[in-house]
């Protein structure tokens, strides 16, 4: 019952003021975790790195500053909605992102067509209780066996 919606997006790494370089990330949404959104970070010369965001902080972060502590999410001019910078903090050091909004919102789109944001709880309830069902039925059988 597991479904997910991918994509992979460009984002600009970056270093200083003066040294950015592109790297592709993959962004993954699950049903089975609803709330969450992964990003992959595909760094040159590194493995993979992927961090875990609260999918509704990527949507507030497109609009305005967002997030505290590990994940920062902001438009980089809330008039033009057209690039925003994520923030990601470990300890005392930090890697800064610029990614384009529209392929964002495109994968949000998708995310929301799949669960409606607001409605995760509602499939987390949903999943516990056909657990719950499937580990009913599978006992009464073995019992009937």
């Amino acid at each position: 019952m597991d479904e997910s919606v991918q994509a992979e997006v460009m984002m600009s790494f970056l270093v200083s003021e003066e040294l950015s370089f592109r790297i592709p990330v993959e962004l993954r949404y699950e049903t089975d975790d609803p709330y969450a959104v992964r990003l992959t970070f595909h760094l040159p010369g590194d493995a993979p790195v992927t961090w875990a965001f609260g999918r509704e902080l990527l949507i507030d972060g497109v609009g305005r500053p967002c997030g505290v502590g590990d994940v920062r999410i902001e438009p980089t001019d809330p008039d033009l909605l057209d690039e925003a910078l994520i923030r990601l903090q470990v300890g005392a050091d930090q890697a800064l992102f610029r990614v384009g909004i529209p392929p964002l919102l495109a994968f949000l789109d998708r995310t929301d067509k799949l669960v409606p944001l607001g409605q995760e709880r509602a499939l987390a309830d949903f999943d516990a209780h056909l657990d719950e069902t499937l580990d009913r039925i599978l006992a009464e059988e073995q019992n009937a066996g």
